[in-house]
């Protein structure tokens, strides 16, 4: 279970750097954020989620991370993702601007996350 948990850990740093880099290639080039970059921060809530699982079952188990924090980098995880996804999303009558504003905080967003997964790797 701990194996699993920490090869999920890494591919989730891999994931979270890819989805930042294409994140800021969207607000850069001024493109507005389209189904499939939703889909795939959604996937790394659900993914994150799924982490932190495996995590508890670890530590039900018996597996303890070598501190506490790691717990927190994982719980703030899980928490931020859906709740910068809902506050990203634009208003019915959103002004034009809106598109670069969606794509600058979920590509923001991955790049904090990627920082919590580092964190997290670090202190297990």
């Amino acid at each position: 279970m701990v194996s699993l948990h920490e090869l999920l850990a890494r591919t989730l740093e891999l994931y979270a750097l890819v989805l930042g880099a294409w994140g800021v290639y969207l607000y850069f080039r001024s493109h507005a954020v389209n189904g499939a970059f939703r889909a795939s921060f959604l996937l790394m809530g659900g993914l994150t989620l799924f982490q932190g699982l495996l995590g508890a079952v670890a530590f039900a188990g018996g597996s303890r991370p070598h501190t506490l924090l790691h717990l927190v980098y994982g719980i703030f995880a899980v928490l931020f993702i859906p709740g910068v996804y809902l506050y990203a999303q634009p208003p019915k009558a959103a002004k034009a601007g809106s598109a670069r504003r969606e794509a600058v905080l979920l590509a923001g967003a991955a790049w904090i996350v990627l920082i919590a997964y580092f964190r997290g790797v670090s202190t297990g």
